[in-house]
């Protein structure tokens, strides 16, 4: 029994004799590009481009929070991410840039995990956190504990 008709990358699902699924051969894991709007949505032009128009007005108010986020406090990348997860709903750029952008950060977390760049960042981290302290020593043996916008005039 298939489960209607298959798009393009779609993995076509047939029923055998003890009621589970199973998928053919040569199926992609990956979804079919395209809108997620339900088939009602879809059949009407009108509704379509309204549903469309929509999920872009909120995406785009989720993205332009994420960025107001960025140089507050707040989780800007994850909220901008998460503006172009609607629009992926909807948008096949969308989805194309998410794709991209997860293939980058799993690619990324893989060179992470390799010892040599690990102990690399180990060692910047700690020659940053080494001269953060000698720079906060310097200010405390000049100033000592009062703020420089206390000082005393003379």
């Amino acid at each position: 029994m298939n489960t209607g008709s298959n798009k393009p990358g779609e993995a076509a699902v047939t029923a055998d004799r003890t009621g589970t699924d199973e998928v053919t051969a040569g199926a992609t894991d990956e979804r079919a590009l395209g809108s997620r709007a339900p088939e009602f949505v879809k059949a009407r032009r009108a509704l379509h481009l309204s549903w469309q128009v929509g999920v872009f007005v909120v995406g785009l108010a989720v993205v332009v929070a994420g960025i107001i986020m960025l140089p507050l406090p707040g989780p800007g990348w994850v909220v901008i991410f998460g503006g172009m997860a609607i629009w992926a709903t909807e948008f096949v750029w969308a989805q194309l840039v998410l794709r991209w952008t997860k293939r980058k950060v799993t690619e990324a977390a893989q060179r992470a995990l390799d010892p040599k760049v690990r102990r690399r960042n180990i060692i910047l981290t700690s020659v940053g956190v080494v001269i953060i302290a000698v720079l906060a020593g310097i200010y405390l043996w000049k100033f000592g504990l009062e703020m420089p916008w206390k000082i005393k005039d003379q």
